[in-house]
């Protein structure tokens, strides 16, 4: 009885670690990472540290949000499968519902000129952090030449087509290249062994629910008051599935699909909820709350409405993820030892850098006769390149200037 209760407390002081986390974590999976380390590893030792570092390493090699797929692999090695899906909604909700509370709040305050202001001045600075990712991003990965060739390539094409089926496609392209060469032919054994053990039901489930809300949102009637949270659900879950490389990455793909191809919502509604997310804690991928509630809202949503539409949005980008970290967790001792696997992360990575620098290309673009919106542009990009000053503080400091001008 004593060892159960100890069990029990010890889960209650990791989902209350959790929850302050959650509020607590700015700056993006790296900084979150460094946190876990700080207090999940060195403060409360619930795990080794290399333990956590291999848990990142393998959320590197999974579509999904690795901030959030470490912080489930975590906890399900310290309380199994039913702590590890209490963390879950613990460390989305907060982000997702202030995000969601941000959308209402710009949907009610979009015309008023004081507020437009603020914009004026906040997106450039959105922008300008773009491209310090794309930079960053561009500089640690795209090493080698075929790193720079996919990259390049990427620009090319998501400019080009402008479709959201593109991604998918250049992703699974730049994985095959890269693992073809420089992969070897003698795990082979491995593999087949690794895989043969595999729940087959299990993948027929995750590519179900895909399959499920992509056939419903099709044969529903599209005046159906249903039909469109339907049709976000399962336009966030396929993006869910394909995104590599962290929240940075949702920007082309949703700006190509939820603005350029759909037209749910504007270029500059877009950029303010980017902007808005900069400021908030927890997982990046808490922007699609903002783009769910603000949907609805262009399509005539009431404030019900508008929550789920946070709500579908949420859970459609986070689940992948979610399922794919606690279904490959048993096989990860294996699964790190197949270097096709790692080697296809490469070009996964450098593809996601062109996707980066396409979305900087075409976010730019409105701004490119504004001078003082270059100027904020540039002023964000080397302000983050050359000092500590982190991106909450300039959007603050951007809403101020706002205010004030």
């Amino acid at each position: 009885m004593m060892t159960m209760n100890r069990a029990t407390l010890k889960r209650l002081i990791f989902l209350r670690d959790v929850a302050l986390f959650s509020i607590t974590a700015f700056g993006g999976a790296h900084a979150h990472l460094a946190i876990m380390l700080k207090d999940f590893v060195h403060k409360r030792a619930y795990i080794t540290e290399e333990e956590l570092v291999e848990l990142n390493a393998f959320t590197q090699i999974l579509p999904g949000p690795s901030s959030t797929q470490t912080i489930i692999g975590v906890a399900y090695k310290v309380g199994g499968i039913s702590l590890a899906i209490l963390t879950f909604f613990i460390w989305i909700f907060p982000s997702a519902a202030l995000m969601c509370f941000a959308a209402i709040a710009y949907s009610s305050k979009s015309a008023d000129i004081e507020f437009s202001k603020v914009l004026h001045v906040v997106q450039p600075i959105a922008v300008g952090t773009v491209a310090y990712a794309a930079f960053k991003l561009a500089r640690s990965i795209l090493k080698t030449s075929t790193s720079i060739s996919l990259a390049t390539g990427a620009v090319l094409v998501t400019l080009i087509l402008r479709n959201a089926f593109v991604f998918p496609i250049l992703i699974l392209i730049g994985g095959i290249i890269s693992s073809a060469l420089e992969s070897t032919a003698e795990e082979s054994q491995l593999r087949l062994r690794l895989f043969a053990g595999i729940n087959r039901k299990k993948v027929l489930y995750f590519i179900g629910i895909l399959l499920l809300f992509a056939a419903l949102g099709a044969l529903i009637n599209q005046t159906s008051p249903f039909s469109l949270p339907i049709r976000l659900f399962e336009n966030f879950y396929r993006n869910g599935i394909i995104i590599f490389g962290g929240g940075q990455v949702l920007v082309p793909l949703m700006f190509t699909e939820f603005v350029e191809m759909k037209h749910y919502l504007s270029a500059d509604q877009f950029l303010t909820g980017f902007a808005f997310q900069q400021m908030m804690p927890g997982p990046t991928f808490s922007f699609t709350s903002f783009v769910g509630a603000l949907t609805m809202k262009n399509a005539g949503g009431t404030l019900t409405a508008q929550i789920i539409g946070s709500i579908v949005a949420t859970l459609g980008i986070n689940l992948p993820g979610a399922i794919l970290v606690l279904f490959f967790v048993p096989f990860w001792a294996d699964l790190k030892k197949i270097s096709m696997i790692r080697n296809s992360l490469s070009g996964i990575n450098a593809v996601a850098v062109g996707f980066m620098i396409a979305a900087f290309l075409l976010l730019i673009k409105p701004y490119a006769f504004d001078m003082m919106a270059m100027l904020l542009v540039l002023g964000t990009f080397f302000l983050l390149h050359f000092t500590k000053v982190r991106t909450p503080v300039l959007i603050i400091a951007g809403i101020i200037a706002g205010f004030l001008a």
